[in-house]
């Protein structure tokens, strides 16, 4: 895979140490490991190992990744993975994506209440999704929910919501039937706004009673109650944001969407287009204009660009992609089994360990193929940490020793 020409890391080794020192005390320790992981991935800081070609003998120096979730250069190969385990969950049907938002004003204290805040919008939208589902008024049904929280807008803001990907139709609430949405319609976005408007800003005052709240700031007075329920007095008026997009071309489509927004971080290398004396320029994308003026690009300064980027790393342990309903895991596999019963689709074909079959038994190989004969690479050394691979044995070509 060709290497982007610029990279966040990029950003990083140029102004991070500087940005660091000025902002020495104000970082959290979250923050400054997710600029160290990303400053060191794929360097021989972090080991690797010598591939080679079983056919040609080409070979090349491949340094290990940081795993680490909000690394740019990382998360193709885990959004890989997370397809693969997701697939056979897919029913024959279509599936609807929805948007839940959260208003710039709680966005505010979000960031200041990541854990808690975050963790608020997914219940609240799960519940809200669930209950409309389950209304007779509505569907009826007992429905599945894939959902992933980014806290980012285009232009790396602090902007936190919640995408859904929703199949259209759900088990009976008597177990019996399937029963399937209206052809282009799953369920009222109105109603779905009120209701996830209520069902936040009451867990939301719990939590403020419960003390799980931290202020600071200009948001300091919020800490006394009377001064957080006149804070949230004009938001139960408010209308909240709700978008229910049309739904996707078939399973496929739905793949495809997830592979780009289940492991997406705030900014991808591939947007990034300039790192001058003007600042980082990269591309975004206004939502509220059309055509090609929704695309545009924007420079800022280095030093905002890295406050930008860090004002999105999640709490530890976090889990930004979550399962409700039909697809919550202690029960994800009886129910779709029974829905794909239900729709009388076939169940799909189970690899285990023990199989006979040889996809079972050889697993993925996501190294890139030799670049001079398209032969499979093997690994032949590996070295540690801050450890250099040994010469390549005589004979060997070194036009290839590079990161991957």
């Amino acid at each position: 895979m060709r290497r982007p020409s610029l990279e966040v890391a990029d950003i990083f080794h140029r102004h991070g140490a500087a940005w660091r020192a000025a902002h020495a005390g104000h970082l959290s320790l979250g923050q400054l490991k997710v600029m160290s992981a990303i400053e060191t991935c794929r360097t021989a800081a972090l080991g690797g190992h010598v591939e080679a070609c079983e056919d040609c003998g080409y070979r090349r120096v491949a340094f290990n990744s940081c795993r680490d979730r909000h690394c740019p250069k990382c998360q193709s190969a885990a959004a890989r993975e997370g397809l693969a385990a997701r697939q056979t969950d897919l029913l024959p049907i279509g599936y609807f994506h929805v948007v839940f938002t959260l208003p710039a004003e709680i966005a505010d204290i979000a960031y200041q209440n990541k854990a808690v805040i975050y963790d608020l919008l997914f219940r609240a939208a799960s519940e809200t999704m669930l209950t409309i589902a389950a209304d007779p008024r509505h569907l009826g049904a007992r429905i599945g929910i894939t959902a992933v929280l980014h806290s980012w807008g285009s232009a790396m803001t602090h902007h936190p919501h919640v995408h859904m990907i929703v199949p259209g139709g759900g088990i009976a609430l008597d177990g019996e039937r399937w029963l399937s949405c209206r052809p282009g319609f799953l369920l009222p976005v109105r109603v779905l706004s009120r209701l996830f408007r209520r069902l936040f800003l009451d867990k939301l005052t719990e939590a403020h009673a419960a003390s799980r709240l931290k202020f600071f700031g200009d948001h300091i007075g919020l800490s006394e109650r009377g001064a957080f329920a006149q804070f949230l007095a004009p938001l139960k008026k408010k209308n909240w944001f709700v978008y229910a997009k049309p739904p996707f071309a078939g399973p496929e489509a739905v793949l495809a969407y997830l592979s780009r927004y289940t492991h997406r971080v705030a900014i991808s290398n591939s947007r990034l287009i300039a790192l001058t004396e003007a600042g980082v320029t990269f591309r975004v994308k206004d939502y509220r204009r059309n055509g090609e003026e929704r695309y545009r690009t924007m420079t800022l300064d280095p030093g905002e660009f890295i406050r930008r980027f860090l004002l999105h790393v999640l709490p530890k342990g976090f889990h930004r992609i979550r399962h409700y309903g039909l697809l919550a895991s202690a029960h994800a596999k009886q129910d779709i089994a029974r829905a794909r019963e239900l729709l009388a689709a076939p169940q799909p074909k189970v690899e285990c360990g023990g199989s006979n079959s040889a996809d079972a038994a050889a697993p993925t190989d996501w190294r890139p193929p030799c670049p001079c004969c398209g032969g499979r690479m093997i690994i032949i050394e590996t070295f540690e940490r801050r450890g250099d691979a040994r010469a390549p044995p005589s004979g060997s070509s070194t036009r290839g020793a590079r990161a991957l």
